[in-house]
């Protein structure tokens, strides 16, 4: 198993260095931050929206239009600023009133279906600027999710391919060529999380593999660390990850990461030892439910079949400024079932787990 120090923290120095230490990471390569030049910090907290915003796309009106939508529920959280609200509506408007530069990303086999999700989001826009002129907040933030699922929808339909080719020496291993959508049953309800192997194929692979397996059935929650970490994957027995019955051996899967602006992952090295202190991963440690791959404390390229679920809570472990983002590979978030994974504590049991969504985007390994 791999063991997590359960600790209080008291301020802000302290949580960096305990969380670190929680989740098994060797403090004696820790750079202080006088020296490290830690990153400010990812203000986005949403699991869905930092999906959106991982999409390997390149259109800037879809962005603007998503990140005004978005923008709604900080102007919601601040005092109802309604005047900000109907700008950022009126905003959404006119980029749908102009939709040629949204659809010209959209290859012509989809655009039928994308110019059909940018009448229902103009029609959605309106109806959410008149909620908004009514001021009923509720029905603009169950409307402004409807329509951010919407956009995301569309951008969806922008992605042409695979972005980049993982390196030779994985191919061993299974890789997923896009996402996935994995139901995970337990005796406390169920959780919904979206896999993302755009950012981290060799990963969101092995995991989707396992759960095709049915290698998680029946597994219990090991670990539980309220507002850090909920872990799970350990089978029964003296293993602590998944033996591969074709070559009898310990699977073992590379540390991976996708910082922001670049084009393929990093592998088997943290961002601390690459120097890259101030960059952030596209899949960042910033979202309630973040889904990542455990690993010994002293081997990167350890992890197996072990992940947590991270408990975001922002004044303990505030975003960019946690120490985990390119410590460990970050594989997807949860969309649904938040409230289950407040729940749920060690012994609780994972009944089943599902592919309802992408298993054809999971590549099998290379036979030798």
């Amino acid at each position: 198993m791999f063991n997590l120090l359960k600790s209080r923290l008291k301020n802000t120095l302290i949580t960096l260095l305990l969380v670190t230490l929680f989740l098994g990471i060797n403090t004696a390569g820790w750079t202080p931050s006088s020296s490290a030049g830690l990153p400010a910090g990812n203000a986005i907290t949403d699991g869905k929206a930092l999906l959106r915003y991982a999409l390997p796309i390149d259109n800037q009106p879809v962005r603007e239009l998503q990140a005004s939508l978005e923008d709604i529920s900080n102007q919601l959280r601040a005092n109802r600023r309604w005047g900000a609200v109907s700008k950022d509506v009126g905003k959404a408007s006119r980029i749908l009133n102009n939709p040629s530069q949204v659809l010209a990303s959209v290859p012509d086999e989809r655009k039928p279906k994308a110019e059909a999700l940018i009448s229902e989001l103009k029609s959605g826009v309106n109806e959410l600027q008149e909620l908004a002129q009514a001021k009923d907040k509720e029905k603009v933030k169950e409307k402004r999710a409807d329509l951010l699922n919407l956009v995301g929808e569309l951008e969806e339909l922008m992605v042409e391919g695979f972005p980049f080719e993982v390196p030779e020496q994985y191919s061993n291993l299974p890789q997923l060529k896009g996402r996935a959508t994995v139901e995970v049953k337990t005796n406390k309800g169920t959780v919904t999380l979206v896999v993302d192997g755009y950012s981290a194929p060799v990963t969101a692979g092995n995991f989707v593999d396992l759960v095709q397996r049915g290698f998680y059935n029946g597994l219990e929650f090991t670990r539980s660390e309220e507002s850090y970490v909920l872990q799970t994957g350990d089978p029964p027995g003296k293993e602590v990850g998944f033996i591969d019955p074709k070559t009898g051996k310990y699977r073992a899967i590379p540390l991976e990461y996708l910082v922001e602006g670049d084009k393929e992952p990093t592998y088997g090295i943290t961002l601390e030892e690459a120097g890259r202190y101030t960059d952030l991963p596209v899949l960042p440690f910033s979202a309630y439910g973040t889904v990542a791959m455990a690993r010994p404390e002293s081997d990167p390229n350890g992890g197996s079949s072990q992940f947590f679920f991270f408990l975001y809570e922002p004044e303990l472990t505030p975003a960019g400024r946690n120490l985990l983002d390119g410590r460990y590979s970050i594989f997807g978030y949860v969309i649904e079932g938040q409230e289950v994974l407040r729940e749920l504590k060690a012994g609780d049991k994972i009944e089943s787990a599902k592919v309802v969504k992408g298993l054809e985007n999971l590549v099998e390994p290379q036979q030798a």
